[in-house]
């Protein structure tokens, strides 16, 4: 695909899909806005909130109705001192991308500012409030996008957010005997330098230490 989409573009593409986003779920306690990144073009993406009773019929709807077809990316946030609506959050990003399936011995090329409808590159923002409260648990995604696998399993194995119906779920950072309930981006936990000095050993023999050693942060 040559050169990029045009600003012009990008707006079009934003604005129909909040609008068919609204259409389609007005009413549903799913929210969904225009924002712009602060970049040089601030192209403009589609933010949604969404419950998480929700995310599995929106995400489908996303997938076939929207051609939304990469997830690039999930985070996981720990809230202890938040709301009851809101001690933990995830956040997907995803993209619709114009790629197809190729057939042998064929090729498709696209000229970025000739792309129209759902070939122009979207980008989504989707967020997943959750309560505050012992059990974080959303329906997982995994069968929808290829690339929702690894980040879930990521997101669970550092946060401790369990996604419903995910197959597989294993440590995929932290060690495979990890404590079951250890996940350390969990706010409760401060282990950053806190009986953790081998970790700043040198591998030439130096020993070098942070200067703030034994703080824990």
């Amino acid at each position: 695909m040559g050169t990029s989409i045009t600003v012009s573009q990008n707006s079009e593409a934003a604005n129909e899909c909040l609008d068919a986003i609204n259409s389609r779920f007005s009413g549903s306690g799913i929210v969904a806005s225009i924002e712009h990144h602060s970049n040089a073009k601030k192209f403009a993406f589609i933010r949604i909130t969404t419950p998480p009773q929700h995310w599995l019929a929106l995400a489908k709807w996303l997938y076939f109705d929207l051609d939304v077809n990469y997830c690039s990316m999930i985070t996981g946030t720990h809230f202890p001192d938040g709301p009851d609506e809101r001690g933990w959050e995830v956040a997907y990003h995803l993209l619709r991308q114009p790629i197809s399936n190729q057939l042998p011995n064929t090729n498709t090329v696209y000229v970025a500012e000739k792309l129209d409808g759902k070939l122009i590159p979207m980008e989504f923002e989707v967020l997943i409030p959750l309560e505050n409260n012992d059990s974080p648990t959303v329906p997982s995604v995994q069968q929808i996008w290829g690339g929702a696998d690894w980040n879930e399993k990521e997101t669970w194995d550092l946060v401790g957010i369990k996604f419903e119906g995910h197959e597989n779920m294993h440590r995929v950072l932290n060690p495979h005997d990890s404590p079951e309930e250890f996940h350390p981006l969990q706010k409760q936990h401060k282990i950053r330098y806190h009986d953790h000095n081998e970790m700043y050993d040198d591998a030439q023999g130096f020993g070098r230490k942070p200067a703030d050693e034994g703080r824990v942060k």
